[in-house]
Formats: structure tokens, C-alpha cells, sequence
């Protein structure tokens, strides 16, 4: 075949390894302007902290000052977090004063970085690594899941990591690898979500085959799948289930199997899956491309099957991205005509730009923040204002997450994540009824009562409780707020502050719109 190599590209290419000649051409160009590029899309979407990051957060407030990982101080302890190491994470800060949500894009932001950095120099090739750095740092729910406030980019950095490991052995099987990092990865992986260990779990059956003969690699995986099992029979003991509570309330909720999940993720990744797949027919390229194909597939298994709920910018496709853009690059690496590698990178770079712009919920999450603080936020931070009676600082709320982070209080989640008697089939108006709280926040399309939500008696519930104040989070998307007379004056004074505060410090729109968002970002409003 002919071939034709120039400038940078030129190398010889007897062989295809997964990992760079350092001196084959400069980096540090492309992984300074990556950088950039990632720094300034993180900045932009700062203020997108998601309501499900103050779920943990307020598991982890709860065990730093001594309540342990529960939901409600002095109450039965239930899961409501499947994110263990990462609310662990998050456990020091809190005794040093450091805003959580402050100390969750920080960390993520350091593990995109580090993401970026692999994908630049582990292809070979320039074109390999523009299209894998590219695709990542301007793909916009990148910038969205670093902001978000959970665990999704530190996860994705322990998947491909675990991914690179054992394509360095599929090219080179006396590669310098550490007999403990890839067991420990699985482990981190399960800890930072319960299904983390199936996108682990292939690189490490690579591994454990390629160093089979090595006894350290098994007693490593060993001392892995101790620790593991230990984790889990402390967690049941604990908590008294073998699953998080959240898995008992969303299987079988929104679950749909008609592709809708499978069509948007490729339809965006389209490129990506294509190179990535191709890779497959090339001597040179088939066992890693067939690796991360193998750990996309099992971390896409259950969503594609389940629709799962918050899966905002396809937050649950994003777990495997990095995986995509490193295999389309290690294709693009095995292209011997350079002109046709560039071009490929440059449509593979644009589309997934385009695609991530394009998502049919991005202009809802740049915005999400702002909106966020005009709700959620000011509806926790008012019932946190009152002088109401420790014994009766009680809110039901939909929405778990700001509102009972910021108020403090002990709170029903009547959706049934934090609350074990719904999420085991108690019925959520009797909870209600029983628990009797004080202020109920009942989320709505329009600033007037629903008849019911989540399977929830409102009118039956909320009895003579007093409507004290309404906050618009977007144009279909409200927070009522009821309180118990004798409490509804104060309550609704705190509300009526909290919310002209946020007005004052938010941007005062509801629109979802790129417009608005690059109009805040600039200042302009």
C-alpha cells in the first residue's frame, strides 16, 4: 500500500503499540492547548452542581460529625448514596471547613486532567491523539459531569486506567506492570459504584491470563476480592440490605427497552463507535480495541436496558467515552495514509463537539445551577433560617438533595431513595401520614397543587398545612412549599428572603438556552 508520512506522523509502523515513542514527536502543544480547553469549559459550567451531589453530601456531613453514613441523625441508617469511596472522599473536607460541592469539582477536575494527559500521550500518533484529546475536552457534558458534583469522572479515570494497563500486556507481556494496581482499581471501581466492577472486570481477566504463571498477581486479586467482600458484608450489616436503597426504588420504574437509551448514545458517539470498531479488523489493533469495546459494553449493558433516571448529557455513556476516544485513536494510529488519519480525527473531533451541543438536555444542565440556587437551594437555606423547634425541624420533600443539605433538617423522601419503608413497598402517603412533618415541598409543573405525585395522596397529606410560598426552578418546574399553621408566618418570611436573595445572585431567567448561559458567563447578565 502506499503510504505517505510527514512532519510529526512520520514513524515506522512494523508494529502497533499502545503505547508512545517519547521521542517520536512534542506533546506538550497539544496536551497545553487540551488543558485550556478543558480549563475553560469547566469554568464555564461551574455553577452545575446536580441535586443528586447533596444527596451525598449530606450522608457525608452526617458521618463527619460522628452520626455515621445515614440519612437522618438517630434514625435507622439507609443507603441512599451509591457512591461509598466518594462520599468517604469527601469526609476530611468537612472537618476543614472546605464547601463539598467546592471539593467535588476540584478532584474531578484534577481527574479529567489526568484523563486528557493519558489520552494525549498514550496514542502514537498526532493525529490518534487530537482526535482522542479532542473529542474529550470539547464535548460538552465533559465540562458538565466534572462541574456535577459526582463520582462520573473519577470513575472513568479508574476504567481506563484499568483499560491501559492490560492493553500494555496485550502489546508487550513483560511490560512493567504493577502486580497491585489493577486489583485495586476493581476495588476502587465497585466502591465508587456498585456496577464499577464490570467495566473493570475485563482488563482484569486480561491481566490475570497474560501474568497467570505470577503468584503476586493472584495474591493481589486475592487481597482485592477480600477487602471486596468485606466491604459488602459491612455495608449489609450496617444498612440490612445487600443492595443500595436506591436500586429497590428505580429498577423497574422507569425501565424501557425500546432503544431509546441505545439510539441517542450512538447517534452522538458515532464516530467514536465506528473507529473503535473498526479497530477490530486490524491484526495490529484488534485485541485493544476489542478490550475496550468489551468494558463499553458491560459499563452500557444495564442502561441500555433500564433507562436509568438522571442520566443528564448520557452521564451513564460517559463512564466509557474516554475508552472510545482512546480506541478511535489507536486506529487512527494504525492508518498509514496520514491525509486520511487527519481528516478522520478532524470529523471525529467535530461531531462529537457538535453531538454534545446538540444533546437534547444540554441547554436544561448549563443552566442547571442557576436554577438550582433559585429553588432548591433557597427553599434549604429558608427552613434553615426559622427558629422552629429542633423536634419539629421535619420537611417531606421529592427532590432529596439542596433542600434537606442546606436546611438541616430530618427529612422523608417520599420518592423513596432515602426512605426504606417506600423503597420496600410501604405506601408513601401512610409514611407521610405517620411521620406527620412539618413543612411538605411538593415539586410541580405549575405553581398549583397536583392531585398526587410519586403515588403520593397530596390533598390527604398536606391537610390544612398553608401554602407559604412558591419557587420556580424552570418554566414547567416548581417547588411548593406547605408549612403547618402555627409555623407558616416564620416559614414563609424566610422564604420570601431566601428567595429575593437568589434573585439577586442568579440571573433571574428560567429559559433553557445556550444564549442565557454564555450571557451569564460573560457577565452580560
Amino acid at each position: 500500500m502506499l503510504t505517505e508520512s510527514r512532519g510529526a506522523d512520520a514513524e515506522p509502523r512494523t508494529e502497533w503499540p499502545p503505547f508512545r515513542d517519547p521521542d517520536a514527536w512534542d506533546r506538550r502543544p497539544l496536551l497545553v492547548a487540551a488543558l485550556l480547553a478543558l480549563a475553560v469549559g469547566v469554568w464555564a459550567c461551574w455553577s452545575a452542581t446536580v441535586d443528586d451531589a447533596y444527596i451525598t453530601y449530606r450522608y457525608t456531613t452526617n458521618l463527619a460529625h460522628g452520626f455515621g453514613p445515614t440519612w437522618n441523625p438517630g434514625q435507622d441508617p439507609v443507603e441512599g448514596f451509591t457512591n461509598f469511596a466518594w462520599m468517604l472522599w469527601h469526609v476530611p473536607w468537612v472537618w476543614l471547613g472546605v464547601p463539598l460541592p467546592v471539593v467535588s469539582k476540584l478532584t474531578a477536575a484534577a481527574c479529567a486532567m489526568a484523563v486528557t494527559w493519558l489520552l494525549v500521550t498514550s496514542p502514537r500518533t498526532w493525529s490518534g491523539a487530537v482526535a482522542a484529546a479532542g473529542s474529550f475536552v470539547l464535548f460538552l457534558p465533559t465540562w458538565v459531569h466534572v462541574d456535577s458534583g459526582l463520582e462520573t469522572a473519577p470513575f472513568a479515570l479508574v476504567v481506563l486506567r484499568a483499560v491501559l494497563l492490560a492493553a500494555r500486556l496485550l502489546h508487550d507481556r513483560d511490560a512493567p506492570v504493577r502486580s497491585w494496581e489493577v486489583p485495586a482499581l476493581l476495588l476502587l471501581a465497585g466502591t465508587l459504584r456498585p456496577d464499577g466492577v464490570l467495566g473493570v472486570a475485563p482488563p482484569l481477566l486480561v491481566w490475570l491470563w497474560l501474568r497467570r504463571r505470577d503468584r503476586a498477581a493472584w495474591t493481589w486479586t486475592g487481597v482485592a476480592a477480600v477487602a471486596g467482600i468485606g466491604y459488602l458484608v459491612g455495608r449489609w450489616a450496617y444498612f440490612g440490605h445487600t443492595l443500595p436503597n436506591t436500586f429497590y426504588v428505580k429498577v423497574g420504574v422507569d425501565a424501557a427497552t425500546d432503544g431509546r437509551w441505545i439510539q441517542l448514545t450512538a447517534a452522538t458517539l458515532l464516530p467514536l463507535l465506528v473507529c473503535a470498531t473498526a479497530g477490530l479488523f486490524r491484526a495490529r489493533t484488534a485485541g485493544p480495541a476489542a478490550l475496550v469495546l468489551a468494558s463499553c459494553l458491560a459499563l452500557y449493558a444495564i442502561p441500555a436496558l433500564s433507562a436509568p433516571a438522571m442520566d443528564y448529557l448520557s452521564r451513564f455513556a460517559w463512564h466509557g467515552f474516554p475508552l472510545l476516544c482512546l480506541a478511535a485513536a489507536w486506529t487512527l494510529d494504525a492508518v498509514e495514509l496520514r491525509r486520511v488519519a487527519a481528516a478522520t480525527a478532524a470529523v471525529v473531533v467535530g461531531w462529537t463537539a457538535v453531538a454534545g451541543f446538540l444533546a437534547p438536555d444540554g441547554r436544561t444542565m448549563v443552566n442547571y445551577g442557576d436554577d438550582l440556587r433559585r429553588a432548591h437551594i433557597a427553599v434549604g437555606l429558608a427552613l434553615a433560617d426559622t427558629n422552629v423547634p429542633a423536634d419539629r425541624r421535619t420537611v417531606a420533600v421529592s427532590d432529596a438533595g439542596a433542600m434537606p443539605y442546606f436546611s438541616g433538617w430530618a427529612a422523608t423522601d417520599y420518592i423513596g431513595l432515602n426512605d426504606e419503608r417506600i423503597a420496600h413497598g410501604a405506601n408513601p402517603t401512610e409514611v407521610l401520614l405517620a411521620d406527620d412533618p412539618t413543612v411538605v415541598v411538593v415539586t410541580s409543573p405549575r405553581p398549583e397543587l397536583p392531585p398526587s405525585s410519586w403515588r403520593t395522596d397530596l390533598p390527604r397529606v398536606l391537610g390544612d398545612r398553608e401554602l407559604v410560598g412558591a419557587a420556580q426552578m424552570r418554566p414547567e418546574y416548581f417547588q411548593l412549599v406547605y408549612a403547618k399553621p402555627d409555623v407558616a408566618p416564620e416559614v414563609r418570611a424566610a422564604l420570601d428572603r431566601r428567595l429575593a436573595e437568589a434573585r439577586a445572585v442568579t440571573d433571574t431567567r428560567v429559559d433553557p438556552s445556550y444564549g442565557r448561559w454564555v450571557d451569564r458567563v460573560l457577565g452580560r447578565s
